[in-house]
Protein backbone atom coordinates (compact mmCIF):
# COMPACT_ATOMS: atom_id res chain seq x y z
CA UNK A 1 0.00 0.00 0.00
CA UNK A 2 1.63 3.71 -1.20
CA UNK A 3 1.88 6.49 1.43
CA UNK A 4 0.10 9.46 0.83
CA UNK A 5 3.09 11.09 -0.38
CA UNK A 6 3.48 8.00 -2.60
CA UNK A 7 0.08 7.75 -4.50
CA UNK A 8 0.17 8.87 -8.02
CA UNK A 9 -2.85 11.38 -8.45
CA UNK A 10 -4.61 13.25 -11.30
CA UNK A 11 -6.94 16.36 -10.43
CA UNK A 12 -9.46 17.58 -12.57
CA UNK A 13 -10.57 21.01 -12.13
CA UNK A 14 -11.34 24.45 -13.30
CA UNK A 15 -12.67 27.17 -11.46
CA UNK A 16 -11.46 29.00 -8.04
CA UNK A 17 -13.42 26.99 -6.17
CA UNK A 18 -11.24 23.93 -7.23
CA UNK A 19 -8.24 25.48 -6.82
CA UNK A 20 -8.38 25.61 -2.99
CA UNK A 21 -8.54 21.61 -3.58
CA UNK A 22 -5.37 21.47 -5.26
CA UNK A 23 -3.42 24.56 -3.63
CA UNK A 24 -4.21 21.98 -0.30
CA UNK A 25 -3.03 18.56 -1.96
CA UNK A 26 -0.40 20.57 -3.26
CA UNK A 27 1.14 22.07 0.26
CA UNK A 28 0.25 18.76 2.12
CA UNK A 29 2.86 17.11 -0.12
CA UNK A 30 0.96 14.74 -2.27
CA UNK A 31 2.15 13.54 -5.56
CA UNK A 32 0.01 15.13 -8.69
CA UNK A 33 1.11 14.26 -11.49
CA UNK A 34 -1.43 15.68 -13.90
CA UNK A 35 -4.11 18.57 -13.79
CA UNK A 36 -7.25 18.15 -16.51
CA UNK A 37 -8.65 21.28 -16.88
CA UNK A 38 -10.93 22.84 -19.56
CA UNK A 39 -9.28 24.29 -22.71
CA UNK A 40 -8.84 28.10 -22.64
CA UNK A 41 -12.14 30.57 -23.71
CA UNK A 42 -12.62 33.90 -25.28
CA UNK A 43 -13.00 36.51 -22.59
CA UNK A 44 -13.71 39.87 -22.13
CA UNK A 45 -14.06 42.57 -24.84
CA UNK A 46 -10.88 41.59 -27.02
CA UNK A 47 -11.98 37.66 -27.00
CA UNK A 48 -8.55 37.09 -25.63
CA UNK A 49 -8.29 33.07 -24.58
CA UNK A 50 -8.60 32.98 -20.70
CA UNK A 51 -7.04 29.82 -19.04
CA UNK A 52 -8.87 28.40 -16.22
CA UNK A 53 -8.29 29.51 -12.76
CA UNK A 54 -6.93 25.82 -12.11
CA UNK A 55 -4.41 25.69 -15.19
CA UNK A 56 -3.27 29.38 -14.21
CA UNK A 57 -2.30 27.67 -10.24
CA UNK A 58 -0.97 24.13 -12.06
CA UNK A 59 1.13 26.63 -14.64
CA UNK A 60 2.59 28.75 -11.70
CA UNK A 61 3.57 25.65 -9.22
CA UNK A 62 5.01 23.56 -12.62
CA UNK A 63 2.20 21.11 -12.65
CA UNK A 64 1.41 19.37 -16.40
CA UNK A 65 -1.78 20.06 -18.00
CA UNK A 66 -4.39 18.57 -19.88
CA UNK A 67 -6.61 20.30 -21.02
CA UNK A 68 -9.20 17.83 -23.93
CA UNK A 69 -11.73 19.32 -26.00
CA UNK A 70 -13.55 15.99 -25.49
CA UNK A 71 -13.12 13.70 -22.79
CA UNK A 72 -13.25 10.56 -24.80
CA UNK A 73 -10.85 11.70 -27.24
CA UNK A 74 -8.87 8.57 -27.84
CA UNK A 75 -5.54 10.71 -27.86
CA UNK A 76 -6.76 12.08 -24.52
CA UNK A 77 -7.83 8.66 -22.68
CA UNK A 78 -4.08 7.48 -23.71
CA UNK A 79 -2.35 10.23 -21.97
CA UNK A 80 -4.69 10.07 -18.90
CA UNK A 81 -3.92 6.36 -19.04
CA UNK A 82 -0.04 6.84 -19.26
CA UNK A 83 0.08 8.59 -16.37
CA UNK A 84 -0.39 5.26 -14.24
CA UNK A 85 -2.60 7.25 -11.37
CA UNK A 86 -3.52 5.48 -8.37
CA UNK A 87 -6.38 7.86 -7.61
CA UNK A 88 -7.81 10.82 -9.50
CA UNK A 89 -9.44 13.94 -7.64
CA UNK A 90 -12.54 15.74 -9.35
CA UNK A 91 -13.74 19.02 -8.05
CA UNK A 92 -15.84 21.45 -9.75
CA UNK A 93 -15.43 19.80 -13.16
CA UNK A 94 -17.79 18.48 -15.79
CA UNK A 95 -19.40 15.01 -16.37
CA UNK A 96 -17.15 12.31 -17.13
CA UNK A 97 -17.36 9.05 -18.71
CA UNK A 98 -16.88 6.00 -16.90
CA UNK A 99 -13.51 4.98 -19.30
CA UNK A 100 -12.24 8.19 -16.94
CA UNK A 101 -13.51 8.03 -13.92
CA UNK A 102 -12.99 4.15 -13.97
CA UNK A 103 -9.73 3.87 -14.63
CA UNK A 104 -7.15 4.34 -11.76
CA UNK A 105 -7.76 1.17 -9.18
CA UNK A 106 -8.79 3.43 -6.34
CA UNK A 107 -11.14 4.98 -8.20
CA UNK A 108 -12.51 8.48 -8.89
CA UNK A 109 -13.62 10.81 -5.56
CA UNK A 110 -15.07 14.13 -5.58
CA UNK A 111 -15.64 17.09 -3.40
CA UNK A 112 -19.14 18.51 -3.50
CA UNK A 113 -20.57 21.52 -1.57
CA UNK A 114 -23.01 19.65 0.75
CA UNK A 115 -23.98 17.50 2.73
CA UNK A 116 -24.87 14.90 0.46
CA UNK A 117 -27.27 13.40 -0.33
CA UNK A 118 -28.63 16.58 -0.24
CA UNK A 119 -28.33 19.36 -2.74
CA UNK A 120 -27.19 17.20 -5.16
CA UNK A 121 -26.75 19.19 -8.58
CA UNK A 122 -24.69 21.91 -10.03
CA UNK A 123 -25.37 24.94 -7.87
CA UNK A 124 -25.73 23.40 -4.11
CA UNK A 125 -24.28 26.84 -2.55
CA UNK A 126 -26.73 29.03 -4.10
CA UNK A 127 -30.06 26.36 -3.35
CA UNK A 128 -28.90 25.72 0.58
CA UNK A 129 -29.00 29.94 0.90
CA UNK A 130 -32.27 30.20 -1.01
CA UNK A 131 -34.26 27.41 0.75
CA UNK A 132 -33.15 29.49 4.41
CA UNK A 133 -30.93 26.38 5.51
CA UNK A 134 -28.35 27.40 8.99
CA UNK A 135 -26.34 24.67 7.93
CA UNK A 136 -24.84 22.88 4.66
CA UNK A 137 -21.24 21.47 4.31
CA UNK A 138 -19.03 19.34 2.00
CA UNK A 139 -18.73 15.92 0.78
CA UNK A 140 -16.15 13.51 -0.22
CA UNK A 141 -17.69 10.56 -2.34
CA UNK A 142 -16.86 8.12 -5.26
CA UNK A 143 -17.90 8.88 -8.04
CA UNK A 144 -20.61 6.12 -9.98
CA UNK A 145 -22.68 6.43 -12.79
CA UNK A 146 -25.34 8.74 -11.62
CA UNK A 147 -24.44 12.47 -10.64
CA UNK A 148 -23.40 13.16 -6.98
CA UNK A 149 -24.74 9.37 -5.43
CA UNK A 150 -21.54 7.41 -4.91
CA UNK A 151 -20.30 6.39 -1.55
CA UNK A 152 -19.43 9.04 0.61
CA UNK A 153 -15.91 8.88 2.16
CA UNK A 154 -16.28 12.29 4.79
CA UNK A 155 -18.68 14.94 5.37
CA UNK A 156 -17.77 18.35 7.38
CA UNK A 157 -20.68 20.65 8.57
CA UNK A 158 -20.16 24.48 7.98
CA UNK A 159 -22.47 27.13 9.44
CA UNK A 160 -24.63 29.43 7.23
CA UNK A 161 -24.73 32.63 8.90
CA UNK A 162 -27.89 35.20 8.42
CA UNK A 163 -25.65 37.70 6.74
CA UNK A 164 -23.92 35.01 4.65
CA UNK A 165 -24.10 35.08 0.70
CA UNK A 166 -23.29 32.49 -1.76
CA UNK A 167 -20.29 34.43 -2.27
CA UNK A 168 -18.81 34.34 1.32
CA UNK A 169 -20.14 30.20 1.34
CA UNK A 170 -18.22 29.67 -1.84
CA UNK A 171 -15.55 30.50 0.30
CA UNK A 172 -15.97 28.70 3.49
CA UNK A 173 -17.15 25.37 1.48
CA UNK A 174 -13.80 25.77 -0.45
CA UNK A 175 -11.44 25.72 2.22
CA UNK A 176 -13.43 23.35 4.21
CA UNK A 177 -13.62 20.90 1.17
CA UNK A 178 -9.92 21.31 0.40
CA UNK A 179 -8.87 20.14 4.13
CA UNK A 180 -11.70 17.64 3.98
CA UNK A 181 -9.86 16.20 0.62
CA UNK A 182 -6.15 16.01 2.06
CA UNK A 183 -7.91 14.14 5.18
CA UNK A 184 -9.54 11.86 2.85
CA UNK A 185 -7.17 11.00 0.72
CA UNK A 186 -5.13 10.26 3.82
CA UNK A 187 -7.94 8.28 5.10
CA UNK A 188 -7.51 6.00 1.61
CA UNK A 189 -3.73 5.62 1.90
CA UNK A 190 -3.91 4.30 5.78
CA UNK A 191 -7.56 1.97 4.97
CA UNK A 192 -9.20 3.52 7.78
CA UNK A 193 -11.96 4.90 5.63
CA UNK A 194 -15.82 3.32 5.50
CA UNK A 195 -17.32 4.24 2.19
CA UNK A 196 -21.26 4.64 3.45
CA UNK A 197 -23.83 4.29 0.23
CA UNK A 198 -26.19 7.26 0.40
CA UNK A 199 -29.18 4.81 -0.25
CA UNK A 200 -28.20 4.25 3.98
CA UNK A 201 -29.11 7.67 4.75
CA UNK A 202 -30.89 9.38 2.36
CA UNK A 203 -34.58 10.40 3.79
CA UNK A 204 -37.40 11.61 1.43
CA UNK A 205 -37.29 14.43 1.93
CA UNK A 206 -34.05 14.98 -0.47
CA UNK A 207 -33.62 18.59 -1.96
CA UNK A 208 -31.58 19.13 -5.07
CA UNK A 209 -29.80 21.70 -6.66
CA UNK A 210 -30.13 22.00 -10.38
CA UNK A 211 -28.19 24.55 -12.31
CA UNK A 212 -29.34 28.22 -12.00
CA UNK A 213 -30.24 29.99 -15.58
CA UNK A 214 -31.38 33.51 -16.43
CA UNK A 215 -35.07 33.40 -16.29
CA UNK A 216 -34.21 31.77 -12.60
CA UNK A 217 -33.41 35.25 -10.84
CA UNK A 218 -35.92 37.72 -11.39
CA UNK A 219 -36.97 38.61 -8.02
CA UNK A 220 -40.72 37.57 -6.59
CA UNK A 221 -41.94 40.29 -4.55
CA UNK A 222 -45.38 37.84 -4.07
CA UNK A 223 -43.78 36.41 -1.02
CA UNK A 224 -42.98 37.20 2.40
CA UNK A 225 -39.65 39.26 2.84
CA UNK A 226 -37.74 36.72 4.69
CA UNK A 227 -37.94 34.12 1.33
CA UNK A 228 -36.76 37.56 -0.80
CA UNK A 229 -33.65 37.82 1.39
CA UNK A 230 -32.80 34.05 1.29
CA UNK A 231 -33.62 34.38 -2.57
CA UNK A 232 -31.39 37.88 -3.09
CA UNK A 233 -28.38 35.91 -0.47
CA UNK A 234 -28.29 32.99 -2.36
CA UNK A 235 -27.48 34.33 -5.87
CA UNK A 236 -25.34 37.24 -4.53
CA UNK A 237 -22.58 37.80 -5.98
CA UNK A 238 -23.04 35.52 -8.76
CA UNK A 239 -25.19 35.16 -10.95
CA UNK A 240 -27.33 37.70 -8.94
CA UNK A 241 -31.01 38.53 -8.17
CA UNK A 242 -32.67 41.45 -10.65
CA UNK A 243 -35.51 42.93 -10.79
CA UNK A 244 -37.02 46.32 -12.63
CA UNK A 245 -36.42 50.21 -11.92
CA UNK A 246 -37.63 53.24 -13.87
CA UNK A 247 -37.56 50.29 -16.45
CA UNK A 248 -34.28 49.32 -16.06
CA UNK A 249 -32.35 46.26 -14.75
CA UNK A 250 -31.05 46.46 -11.68
CA UNK A 251 -29.47 43.78 -9.82
CA UNK A 252 -29.78 43.79 -5.95
CA UNK A 253 -26.95 42.18 -3.91
CA UNK A 254 -27.38 42.28 -0.20
CA UNK A 255 -30.22 43.70 1.76
CA UNK A 256 -31.99 44.22 4.98
CA UNK A 257 -35.77 43.21 5.76
CA UNK A 258 -38.62 44.52 8.36
CA UNK A 259 -41.57 42.87 8.87
CA UNK A 260 -44.92 44.99 9.72
CA UNK A 261 -48.78 44.71 8.51
CA UNK A 262 -48.46 45.42 5.20
CA UNK A 263 -50.80 47.91 3.04
CA UNK A 264 -48.92 48.35 -0.43
CA UNK A 265 -48.84 45.85 -3.03
CA UNK A 266 -46.31 43.56 -3.27
CA UNK A 267 -43.10 44.79 -5.31
CA UNK A 268 -43.97 48.88 -4.98
CA UNK A 269 -40.95 50.56 -4.14
CA UNK A 270 -40.43 53.63 -2.25
CA UNK A 271 -37.20 56.11 -1.40
CA UNK A 272 -36.44 58.93 0.61
CA UNK A 273 -34.10 59.48 -2.05
CA UNK A 274 -31.00 59.78 0.52
CA UNK A 275 -30.95 56.93 2.80
CA UNK A 276 -32.96 53.72 1.40
CA UNK A 277 -34.88 52.00 -1.28
CA UNK A 278 -37.29 49.43 -0.39
CA UNK A 279 -39.29 47.00 -2.01
CA UNK A 280 -42.64 45.77 -0.98
CA UNK A 281 -43.24 41.78 0.00
CA UNK A 282 -46.54 40.26 1.48
CA UNK A 283 -45.36 40.77 4.93
CA UNK A 284 -42.95 43.59 5.24
CA UNK A 285 -40.17 45.89 3.20
CA UNK A 286 -37.15 44.50 1.62
CA UNK A 287 -34.36 47.30 2.67
CA UNK A 288 -31.56 47.46 -0.63
CA UNK A 289 -27.95 47.46 0.72
CA UNK A 290 -26.12 47.54 -2.35
CA UNK A 291 -27.29 47.47 -6.57
CA UNK A 292 -25.82 48.12 -9.77
CA UNK A 293 -28.57 49.29 -12.31
CA UNK A 294 -27.95 48.17 -16.01
CA UNK A 295 -24.87 49.56 -17.84
CA UNK A 296 -23.20 50.62 -14.31
CA UNK A 297 -21.44 49.91 -11.80
CA UNK A 298 -21.69 48.47 -8.16
CA UNK A 299 -22.93 50.96 -5.04
CA UNK A 300 -24.32 51.15 -1.80
CA UNK A 301 -27.85 52.36 -2.03
CA UNK A 302 -27.03 55.21 -0.46
CA UNK A 303 -23.84 56.37 -3.32
CA UNK A 304 -26.71 55.16 -5.46
CA UNK A 305 -29.53 57.50 -4.45
CA UNK A 306 -27.38 60.57 -5.40
CA UNK A 307 -27.80 60.10 -8.72
CA UNK A 308 -30.94 58.48 -8.67
CA UNK A 309 -34.05 60.12 -10.52
CA UNK A 310 -36.59 57.79 -10.22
Amino acid sequence: MKTFEQLRIVFFGTPDFAVGSLDALVKAGSNVVAVVTMPDKPAGRGKHLQASAVKEYAVANGLPVLQPEKMKDPGFIEELRSLNADLQVVVAFRMMPVVVWNMPPMGTINVHGSLLPQYRGAAPINWAIINGEIETGVTTFKLKHEIDTGDILLQQKVTILPNDTAGTMHDKLMVAGAELLVRTIKGLAEGSLQEIPQETIATSDIKHAPKIFKEHLNINWQKPVAVINNFIRGMSPYPAAFTSLTNKSVKIFTTHTLEQPMNAIPGTMETDHGSFLRFAGTDGWVYIDDLQLEGKKRLKVVEFLRGFRG
